[in-house]
């Protein structure tokens, strides 16, 4: 197994940890609290050291992949999923904690089921559908947006509360502008892999 598929497979496994410590699973461990009581306050933000860990091996092993050439099957498959399964396990660990309206949630991730459909068909056709611009920048914001609402607890000075609730609230907005967007852009510009016609 080469580098980047080792990397995709960490992004995996660092999920289960990530969720046991966003939504609090550890209190049930009497030796975890005992061992770490005094940072239990931080938690969230082990979490989002976890969630940044991960999502920076998702940049790294695409880059080895590409430049070495060890692109893979195994690669093709996993790598988004590992991806889509990051993302959708914080989102709705974020909706448990009531910091994203469960709506929301539910239209991001019907856009990546939407998306996968789409290129299940056109592999299926022997047509490769490229990322485009707007889905790069709605990962970013969507990633960014993720970050500042893990990070959105009573550890934040409340002088700067409202502030930050403020600016987490747009860069959720945007996130979600571009996931619409950038799903009418993808069906739009390959809505011919939904045509009969050979």
């Amino acid at each position: 197994m080469n580098l980047p598929n080792k990397l995709t497979i960490i992004r995996m496994v660092l999920i289960l940890p990530f969720v046991v410590l966003l939504l609090g699973g550890f209190h049930q461990w009497g030796w975890f609290t005992a061992i770490f009581g005094g940072i239990l306050e931080y938690v969230d933000f082990i979490a989002l050291a976890i969630f940044i860990i991960a999502s920076l091996t998702d940049l790294v092993d695409g880059k080895i992949a590409r430049k070495y050439n060890l692109v893979t099957n195994f690669g093709k498959f996993m790598d988004p999923l590992a991806d889509k399964l990051l993302v959708c396990a914080a989102l709705i660990c974020l909706v448990e904690m009531g910091r994203i309206p469960a709506w929301i949630v539910i239209i991001i991730m019907s856009r990546e089921f939407i998306i996968s459909g789409f290129r299940l068909v056109a592999s299926d056709k022997g047509v490769v559908i490229a990322a485009n611009y707007w889905g790069k920048f709605k990962t970013t914001f969507q990633m960014i947006m993720v970050c500042l609402m893990i990070a959105n607890n009573d550890v934040i000075p409340s002088a700067i509360r409202g502030g930050y609730q403020i600016l987490t609230d747009i860069i959720m907005w945007i996130a979600l502008a571009l996931t619409v967007i950038s799903l009418i852009d993808y069906v739009w510009k390959n809505r011919s892999v939904m045509s009969d016609a050979k």
